[in-house]
């Protein structure tokens, strides 16, 4: 066993009492596709098991396809397990995403940027906050994302953002909104899951196009976990810190140091763009946020 397996299994050892407190708040989800999503996009390119536990989505020459959660949320973490569209994927996008929808939306955003055969997927994380975006970051996984499911989470609280693969955090977004950084924290937003052509952008700033002989391009979803504060109009109650609101208690308001060094390792290894970097992007004006404590 080397010594990545090793701190695998510590690491999972030691967020077993953060799954003890999920398991005992309130799940919102079912386990079921049909009874907490509907489709949003060409329901003939959205495949669902008869037991609702599994679900695909389909990307050809007519149509992309996507579906979005019944219910709304304030604050909570979510997770699903999804397999990417395997082999030569180049231009397709998988977004798995929070969104409010709204003018001045906010969103939490993950998306899989495909490639051509061989080379690695790059996963693609942005947030918008009150209209605002341009946060994006990019990483390669360590791992081949086509072969087998894998868990892609998301944790949003009052504290922070935080961007989980196999339960490690790939990015974090703090809330310094008393720095003047927005953050999303006012509006609730669906749960929406999509597949589509983004050959203008997606592979190598759009120089790698969808080559359409190698379709239909197929990505799946099972075993997701919604655990957030439905939306009932009243923020107050999704802001509180409670026993069934576990996700703003203080436990939760920042990284545990076991996170922390493996927030380090992704930042170290496998980031390859990072907008608080970007300098000329930004003309020697980055956001605020880059000059603040992620943690």
């Amino acid at each position: 066993m080397n010594n990545f397996h090793k701190a695998l299994i510590f690491f999972f050892g030691f967020v077993s009492f953060d799954l003890f407190q999920v398991s005992i708040a309130s799940i919102v989800s079912t386990g079921d596709f049909n009874e907490d999503f509907f489709v949003i996009w060409s329901p003939t390119h959205v495949n669902t098991s008869s037991d609702g536990k599994t679900r695909s989505l389909k990307l050809d020459q007519e149509s992309g396809a996507g579906f979005a959660s019944n219910q709304m949320f304030l604050f909570g973490q979510i997770d699903m397990e999804i397999k990417l569209v395997p082999g030569h994927s180049a231009g397709s996008v998988l977004a798995f995403y929070l969104t409010s929808d709204q003018p001045n939306r906010d969103e939490i955003d993950l998306e899989f940027l495909g490639n051509v055969s061989g080379q690695p997927y790059i996963l693609q994380t942005n947030i918008f906050a009150d209209g605002f975006d341009n946060r994006e970051e990019r990483i390669y996984l360590w791992f081949d994302p086509t072969k087998d499911f894998h868990t892609y989470s998301v944790l949003w609280n009052l504290h922070q953002i935080v961007f989980m693969v196999d339960r490690i955090p790939i990015r974090v977004y703090r809330n310094h909104a008393d720095k003047g950084v927005a953050f999303p924290r006012w509006q609730p937003m669906s749960l929406k899951a999509t597949l589509w052509n983004g050959d203008s952008w997606a592979t190598r700033g759009g120089q790698d196009k969808i080559d359409w002989k190698y379709g239909p391009f197929i990505a799946s979803f099972r075993n997701y976990k919604i655990d957030a504060c439905v939306w009932k109009g009243n923020p107050r109650f999704c802001r509180a810190s409670t026993s069934t609101n576990w996700w703003n208690q203080y436990n939760f308001s920042t990284l545990t140091s076991t996170q922390r060094s493996w927030f380090k390792w992704v930042r170290k290894y496998h980031i390859i763009y990072d907008y608080c970097q970007d300098n000329e992007r930004f003309q020697n004006n980055l956001p605020r946020e880059c000059s603040l404590p992620k943690y």
